[in-house]
């Protein structure tokens, strides 16, 4: 998925996209909460403390290679990624110590913001990984249903599945300002490393596209080096 005007799509989610979910019920539904005016009554976007967020990631943190992975939940290639080159990648890097590896969300659009509070909902790394395993595994389905309600659905329902109860799932999709701060993170970072595309990868500082498990290892190897 590339997207030329990435930052704005963060606006986008904040204008149109950081919702409050009611109470998952026969008339739930989804609603504006207006978070880009309340974001800009406390102050602007550079204002927002950004680090409250946790950076989620596996393997060894001394390593001598970092692998981010810059990856929507809505994005098509990167459940193909996490299907099939990640799970080498763990096997072979990260559980064996050799790499430390940061996933890093990038929000396109609302459903992926929403979808990133209910993995991040389940708390520790090792939870959030596991939730995200579901997330793109049933990518077809919640990404792909009727409506915003519907989505919303969906995702509570992967989120169960998880283990997580609705009272702390509605805890997590309503907090307007975790929202607003994810998505200043985000901006942040993708500013940073010029993200354009997912998924995206920067090994040791730098940027790559996506690209296949062997030619992942082969830039792993030479960095490690």
């Amino acid at each position: 998925m590339s997207r030329l005007l990435i930052l704005s799509a963060a606006v986008a989610v904040l204008g149109v996209g950081a919702y409050v979910v009611t109470s998952p019920g026969p008339s739930s539904s989804v609603s504006p909460a207006d978070p880009l005016g309340a974001a800009y009554a406390q102050g602007t976007e550079a204002d927002i403390d950004t680090s409250t967020i946790a950076e989620m990631s596996l393997g060894n943190p001394d390593a001598p290679v970092t692998v981010i992975e810059y990856a929507s939940y809505t994005c098509p290639h990167c459940a193909s990624f996490h299907a099939g080159p990640f799970k080498q990648l763990k096997a072979n890097y990260i559980d064996t110590g050799k790499i430390n590896f940061v996933y890093r969300e990038v929000y396109f659009d609302r459903y992926g913001l929403w979808a990133s509070m209910i993995a991040r909902c389940a708390g520790t790394p090792q939870s959030f990984f596991g939730m995200s395993d579901l997330i793109y595994e049933g990518q077809s389905t919640w990404a792909r249903a009727s409506d915003p309600t519907a989505i919303v659905g969906e995702l509570r329902k992967i989120g169960a599945l998880a283990g997580l109860d609705a009272d702390t799932m509605e805890a997590c999709l309503q907090d307007g300002d975790r929202a607003r701060t994810l998505v200043a993170w985000y901006q942040e970072n993708a500013e940073e490393h010029g993200i354009d595309s997912t998924p995206s990868f920067v090994i040791n500082g730098q940027k790559y596209s996506n690209m296949s498990y062997a030619e992942m290892a082969e830039l792993i190897d030479a960095a490690a080096e």
